[in-house]
């Protein structure tokens, strides 16, 4: 599935309580901040298919609770984003131009760092 993108976007402002955001995925749109770019999106897209995996709702709880938990044990609200299982896996191959047509499912179980 392709995502809908909407760039120029206002990104919601409660979200920049814990770190500076260009880009958020809400299930099926992406919304960047300014024009976007190829990493980016494709970064964002891989938030896509992990939504997806998870039937969306689930994903969203497990991405919460994945940050509270690294919050938690750091109190450090950057670093435990970084951390999520979802992040690492879309920060890992944002880069891999090839990654998301041979991504394996439940790929984000296989990519922490």
């Amino acid at each position: 599935m392709k995502p809908i993108i909407i760039k120029n976007s206002r990104v919601p402002g409660w979200l920049s309580w814990f770190i500076k955001i260009r880009a958020i995925t809400l299930f099926p749109f992406i919304f960047i901040r300014d024009e976007g770019d190829e990493v980016l999106i494709r970064h964002e897209t891989i938030h896509i298919k992990q939504q997806l995996e998870l039937l969306i709702v689930g994903f969203y709880v497990w991405y919460v609770v994945d940050f509270l938990i690294k919050l938690i044990k750091t109190r450090k609200p950057a670093w435990a984003y970084f951390k999520i299982i979802f992040e690492q896996e879309a920060y890992k191959y944002q880069a891999d131009k090839d990654y998301l047509s041979r991504r394996k499912l439940w790929g984000f179980l296989r990519s922490e760092k």
